[in-house]
């Protein structure tokens, strides 16, 4: 389980899980827009971190980032380490 800190978005976290297969398992944003970012958590669940990160790398909306934008970031974030 991983969990990040957002920067400049209404959700304060992200909690997700990576397989050994860099598939992305358990998204939960903590604060934030509760509909739509469940609907992000089940839209990404069982696809590839790499496949995820170029569609939603650079979604801006206050304070030029997102909530997708900053999973994009956190799932970028796990892979390197």
């Amino acid at each position: 389980m991983y969990t990040y800190s957002t920067r400049g978005t209404c959700s304060k976290q992200i909690i997700f899980e990576l397989d050994e297969d860099q598939r992305i398992h358990n998204v939960k944003f903590i604060g934030g827009c509760s509909g739509n970012l469940q609907g992000i958590g089940k839209l990404v669940e069982g696809r590839k971190a790499e496949e995820i990160i170029p569609l939603l790398k650079g979604i801006r909306c206050k304070q030029n980032t997102s909530c997708p934008d900053q999973l994009a970031k956190a799932l970028e974030e796990q892979i390197k380490s």
